[in-house]
């Protein structure tokens, strides 16, 4: 399984970018999709997942109402779009690939894309 994280950059407060995770080497649908954020510093969280199966969704607090997390299946990518981006969601954000569960198991990682928010 390889997953490929891509659409990070600088921008703006209250600017936008759209995150792409594409994944290869899955036979089913019967994982979910997470995404993370990595500060240096403090403890890896989870911001958003998807559960393929039944795409039932993830948020947390931090980002709801602001990120959307999505699929395109004939593409295998999981999107994150966010918007209204603040100073604080600031990090390296990492898609992973867990056994169809949100709260753990994450099997397998991207490389990591850096989201910088910053005027």
């Amino acid at each position: 399984v390889q997953l490929q994280a891509s659409g990070g950059g600088l921008v703006q407060p209250g600017g936008s970018l759209r995150l792409s995770c594409t994944i290869s080497g899955l036979a089913s649908d019967d994982h979910a999709t997470g995404w993370f954020q990595a500060v240096p510093g403090k403890q890896r969280e989870a911001v958003s997942c998807i559960r393929l199966k039944d795409s039932r969704l993830y948020y947390a607090d931090s980002v709801k109402g602001r990120f959307t997390i999505s699929r395109d299946k004939a593409k295998s990518t999981v999107y994150l779009q966010m918007n209204n981006l603040k100073p604080e969601d600031t990090a390296l954000y990492y898609c992973a690939v867990s056994n169809g569960s949100c709260f753990g198991g994450y099997g397998y990682w991207g490389q990591g894309t850096q989201v910088t928010v910053s005027s």
